[in-house]
């Protein structure tokens, strides 16, 4: 599968309402998770680590669902990666 943009993931799972639209979501985030390349380099999974994030936030902020889930997710993703204390 190649690499799909936020707006590719959210519109690919568009057909779900709610908790389906979410796990749809994180299921194609996880099919192109590279937690294994730099700087990361398997020392964990980052789109797990993501999900999480997003998850808390949610808890505290009000559900998220279809594209802005997905760019929250995707945000956290470019976050965790671009932190420096994860090298």
């Amino acid at each position: 599968m190649n690499h799909l943009t936020a707006e590719q993931i959210a519109a690919h799972a568009d057909d779900k309402d709610g908790v389906s639209n979410v796990r749809a979501i994180n299921r194609l985030f996880r099919e192109q998770d590279e937690s294994h390349l730099f700087p990361i380099n398997g020392r964990f999974n980052v789109t797990e680590r993501a999900i999480r994030r997003v998850r808390t936030l949610a808890r505290h902020n009000g559900a998220l669902a279809g594209l802005e889930y997905a760019y929250a997710i995707d945000w956290e993703i470019s976050e965790i990666v671009n932190d420096e204390k994860n090298w």
